[in-house]
């Protein structure tokens, strides 16, 4: 990967692989970025309003400096990972493994803010991705500061530690209410430390997510992977049951390897993409 400044300081990004921007940002990991034209998206990482855009063979990216690209953008987005190495290696655990990697081109797994990661998938539950966000921009709006526009930073946790049920009825995020309010009074306290739980042992860092109110196994997988970079956690939602089930018969999470959370992401974005394909002739069901 080589960057560089163009005359309007725009940072260019040459000879990077593995990075598409719609599999990236649409595979369900972030919930903060939006499609705004033909290769072109935009979001917030942090208290900075990024653009990128996907040009010929080049990544164009706006709104940071070249001294918060490389402190920032870079670790965000795990440029300095190589995917195609990690592909090949996951690709050897099964046939329909190495099927779903060469099928899910350029999903890189992001850094993003712990606290941000967590608070968001608490609100995914039992909910769909438009309302989703509608919701963490709401919560943005009301609780964050503003950027510049209608771009707003993600509230801290000691912020909504400090407010009540009653603070959070604009934002009509119905019962999940409370498990926010739980989670930002449990990480504000440091009866949580996020930090500490990406060196913790895995199964004791769970543990630890599990003791706030309303995360089950599903919501701590989550947080472990997409908001603590722990690549060998496994969230199972109901494609990854199916895909399991019936391409991945007898398998567990244990058996993807240290990088179970990235095979995951390729099991279910193939899986989410092609299930007439895939489950029809199974005579699958959702469970």
């Amino acid at each position: 990967m080589k960057y560089l400044l163009d005359n309007k300081k725009n940072i260019i990004i040459k000879d990077l692989d593995e990075f598409d921007l719609e599999n990236t940002f649409e595979c369900g990991q972030c919930f903060r970025w939006s499609k705004i034209d033909e290769n072109i998206y935009q979001g917030i990482i942090y208290d900075k309003v990024v653009r990128i855009c996907h040009e010929n063979n080049d990544y164009i990216v706006s709104g940071l400096d070249i001294l918060e690209f490389e402190n920032i953008f870079i670790n965000y987005f795990d440029l300095n990972t190589d995917y195609k190495k990690l592909k090949k290696e996951i690709s050897l655990i099964h046939e329909n493994l190495k099927k779903a990697c060469k099928y899910s081109t350029g999903i890189r797994i992001l850094n993003q803010d712990p606290w941000e990661a967590l608070c968001s998938f608490i609100i995914s539950q039992n909910n769909n991705i438009p309302r989703i966000k509608i919701i963490i921009e709401r919560l943005c709006q009301k609780f964050g500061n503003k950027i510049y526009d209608d771009f707003y930073t993600f509230p801290s946790a000691e912020k909504l530690a400090s407010k009540s049920l009653d603070d959070l009825i604009d934002i009509r995020c119905g019962f999940r209410d409370k498990y926010i309010l739980d989670a930002a009074q449990k990480i504000a306290s440091g009866k949580i430390n996020l930090e500490n739980l990406k060196s913790l042992p895995i199964n004791e860092a769970r543990k630890e997510l599990l003791k706030i109110k309303g995360v089950g196994t599903k919501v701590a997988e989550c947080e472990l992977l997409y908001g603590l970079h722990r690549l060998d956690a496994f969230p199972i939602d109901v494609w990854m049951k199916k895909a399991l089930c019936e391409l991945f018969y007898g398998f567990t999470p244990e058996d993807f390897g240290k990088y179970a959370g990235l095979a995951q992401q390729y099991i279910f974005h193939y899986s989410r993409m092609n299930s007439k394909k895939l489950f029809n002739s199974h005579n699958s069901t959702e469970n």
